[in-house]
């Protein structure tokens, strides 16, 4: 499901780009700029927020890869 990024409080957005962009622990460059380039990606509409109900995780995918479900209300 499709979250508006704007939705999210400033801080829960943080705290979900931060997480994505650490997850898989194999980068060891600094996690800041990290965090703005997925920021300014979600702002340009580069990249999109999806919250996966099964396995109950956010992922950040390129603009309309994501499953063909509703955006979240």
């Amino acid at each position: 499901m499709r979250i508006p990024h704007l939705q999210l409080s400033p801080s829960a957005l943080r705290a979900v780009i931060e997480e994505f962009v650490t997850r898989d622990g194999t980068d060891n460059s600094s996690v800041e700029p990290r965090i703005e380039l997925v920021l300014r990606q979600l702002g340009e509409g580069g990249v999109e927020l999806h919250f996966e109900p099964e396995s109950r995780t956010c992922n950040i995918v390129p603009a309309g890869q994501g499953r063909d479900l509703p955006a979240g209300d």
